[in-house]
């Protein structure tokens, strides 16, 4: 268990880090598509640059289960601080390289190439990344405070993704557009190896102690396969509403808004930066409140709510003013980040000590790389066939559905000490 004050501090800290790094470049790389694609491919064609920038974004989600196994084994056999390091240092390295990658002009096609091959690099990073960061800071809780300290290591994502769009939108308001086309966009990338060093610093500094949990004979990716093929099940289908819900009501909304409703993409980009930041002190008290009774009834008030109120809250959001369009988006912000809030904490809690990080990372990731990958594709794909603008509520709700009877296979964990609670102090 972390001992008390700055110790507690600094696990938490070194353990956030990565998720503020790998969210920022997730929001920079968004916010700059266009100048990506016109940097680091032919210019023939703008939509297709956009279409390709955005292909090489999505080579980053296939990446994902097999980051998660990679570094899911790393952190089941050498440890969870090595495995944390690893992934920083594969996040923050090709990040930076991002910014100073020459472009087409100067490379011709081994421009695209080698973006892709950096992109994939990054995708590594963030399958293991966010997992085992919940799994070191949740094993370092005391019991009682596992739920918060879940929701603290969340909130990591949320505040990367602010970060990034906070620092794309001040770069635009300060530097010329043609500035920034050409050179002005590279700035936020080479800027995320500061805190890429920050975060491998941190991490060298913690010392772990050994776990008092048994290593498994073999691969724990083959033992995870082999014996918890059931708990795999049950943790992608958890997963499925944070999937689902977080990646159409927080990336997907803002083109939402902007088609069905002509909301003009400033305001609507504003409104979803308000729900974001409303998103992070929901999920730390809905942490500490899952601490005092229980995470299943958090889980399932959450979906249950998203099930019944996801047509509604669209209505909402269906209208020209711009208040009752925040309301409905709250109302996503509510059901969604307490499912957030409190996911992170079942799943350390429920899956054992020796395969937690390769287990957490396959269910999980599996399910956000190619569910939650696919979301705003779909989403797009249905209101353009049945011409209904509420079909993503129905998508909403169906992943509700999915998320409630999964969570009725779990146990109550929230007062079980862990079955393995490795010690962490700072060097």
């Amino acid at each position: 268990m972390a001992q008390a004050g700055s110790s507690s501090s600094r696990i938490i800290a070194a353990g956030a880090i990565g998720n503020v790094l790998e969210w920022y470049d997730f929001a920079v790389y968004g916010y700059f598509a266009s100048a990506i694609g016109r940097a680091f491919f032919p210019s023939e064609d703008p939509v297709a640059q956009v279409l390709a920038a955005f292909g090489i974004f999505a080579v980053g989600f296939l990446m994902r289960p097999v980051g998660g196994a990679l570094i899911g084994y790393i952190g089941d056999r050498l440890g969870r601080r090595a495995a944390l390091t690893f992934s920083v240092a594969a996040m923050a390295i090709p990040t930076f390289l991002v910014g100073v990658l020459p472009s087409y002009h100067t490379l011709g096609i081994a421009a695209p190439i080698l973006l892709t091959l950096l992109r994939m690099i990054q995708g590594l990073s963030v399958g293991g990344e966010y997992t085992t960061s919940i799994v070191f800071m949740v094993e370092h809780a005391k019991l009682g405070g596992r739920g918060l300290i879940g929701a603290v290591a969340s909130c990591g994502a949320v505040g990367g993704i602010l970060a990034g769009s906070a620092t794309g939108a001040a770069l635009a308001s300060v530097m010329s557009e043609a500035a920034l086309e050409s050179w002005g966009w590279r700035i936020p990338f080479v800027l995320g190896l500061v805190v890429g060093l920050a975060g491998f610093f941190l991490r060298r500094g913690i010392h772990e102690q050994a776990t008092t949990a048994k290593k498994v004979a073999g691969s724990p990716f083959v033992e995870t396969l082999r014996r918890h093929r059931p708990l795999l099940l049950r943790l992608a289908a958890l997963s499925v509403f944070n999937s689902v819900g977080f990646y159409l009501m927080f990336v997907y909304i803002v083109s939402w808004l902007q088609l069905a409703d002509g909301v003009q993409p400033a305001r609507a980009l504003g409104i979803n930066a308000i729900s974001m930041a409303v998103l992070l002190p929901l999920m730390i008290a809905i942490g500490w409140l899952s601490d005092r009774v229980g995470r299943r009834p958090v889980l399932l008030a959450a979906t249950a709510f998203a099930f019944v109120a996801s047509w509604p809250l669209f209505w909402l959001m269906h209208s020209a003013d711009d208040a009752i369009v925040l309301l409905g988006q709250l109302g996503f912000v509510l059901a969604v980040g307490t499912f957030i809030g409190c996911q992170p904490a079942i799943m350390v809690e429920t899956v054992p000590a020796e395969v937690r990080c390769t287990a957490i990372a396959l269910g999980y990731n599996v399910t956000l790389g190619i569910i939650g990958g696919l979301s705003p594709l779909v989403a797009t794909w249905l209101v353009e066939r049945t011409a209904n603008n509420y079909t993503p509520a129905f998508m909403i709700m169906a992943a509700a559905a999915v998320s409630f009877l999964a969570v009725l296979s779990f146990k109550e964990t929230y007062r079980v000490p862990l079955d393995a609670q490795p010690a962490a102090t700072p060097a």
